[in-house]
């Protein structure tokens, strides 16, 4: 469905990425890893078509995704940034329901249909009680839960998230999580996550894009490129594995254990 080509991308003037080439299937839920810089956020922007690349292509089901219209491209893809304006002048329902204008078919209001699903996305992300509060006066943590439900109202095929656990709280994370990996199963979105977390991003990730912000980059299921000798070098900070339940968890060794940043 995503596919990018010999994609290269650079900020400012720093090679960030250089040749990727990767198809994003429909149903896989894909980490993004690295350290602060690496172009995790500016690899999301190009995906997005928010940043255009130094070199290559991306594209929708075989045709440049670069040049569609916008209101067309947001049917298909959306968006979550890390950083967005406190300061919508409306509610937390009018806020949700701004996800289901790329699908809206009046431009004299909200059709029955958009506002049912709003409102089933305030309900999913457990903001029922807040839906008629301003959506400016809610907490960080609220307001993140406030633009994923709006996210999921957009009901897009490819979901783009940079960094969507900031400010939740444990049960809310895992919430996030588990619905998105349910849009990837039932309905075979791709879903793309640039995360910090390794736990998570190894429980609910099928598929991984390693970024080392020199250009250079692994990709691969969790068994080839989740290993201690590559992670070590992708964060420049000794981990060691263990695996506690079935899972495998990676803990930073101590700071005396070896070379880190």
């Amino acid at each position: 469905m995503l596919r990018t080509e010999a994609l290269r991308l650079a900020y400012p003037a720093r090679i960030l990425v250089d040749g990727l080439t990767v198809e994003f299937r429909p149903g896989d839920v894909w980490a993004i890893l690295g350290r602060n810089g690496s172009g995790k956020s500016t690899l999301l922007h190009a995906l997005a078509q928010l940043r255009q690349p130094q070199a290559g292509h991306i594209t929708i089901d075989g045709q440049e995704a670069a040049g569609r219209p916008r209101r067309a491209l947001a049917r298909l893809i959306g968006v979550l940034l890390q950083e967005e304006s406190r300061e919508f002048w409306g509610s937390v329902s009018d806020y949700v329901l701004l996800g289901r204008y790329p699908h809206a078919g009046s431009p004299f209001g909200w059709s029955v249909k958009d506002e049912s699903i709003a409102a089933r996305e305030i309900e999913s992300m457990h903001l029922s009680e807040l839906g008629h509060r301003a959506y400016a006066s809610l907490s960080g943590g609220e307001r993140q839960r406030a633009r994923a439900a709006a996210l999921l109202a957009q009901q897009p095929l490819i979901y783009l998230l940079d960094e969507p656990l900031q400010h939740l709280d444990l049960p809310h994370q895992v919430a996030l999580l588990e619905r998105l990996a349910g849009e990837a199963r039932t309905r075979g979105a791709v879903v793309i996550l640039a995360l910090h977390d390794l736990l998570f991003a190894a429980r609910y990730c099928t598929r991984f894009l390693l970024l080392f912000g020199d250009g250079r980059f692994s990709i691969g299921a969790a068994q080839e490129v989740l290993t201690p000798e590559l992670l070590g070098e992708l964060y420049g900070f000794p981990l060691s594995l263990a695996e506690v339940g079935g899972e495998r968890l990676f803990l930073p060794r101590s700071p005396g254990a070896g070379p880190h940043v």
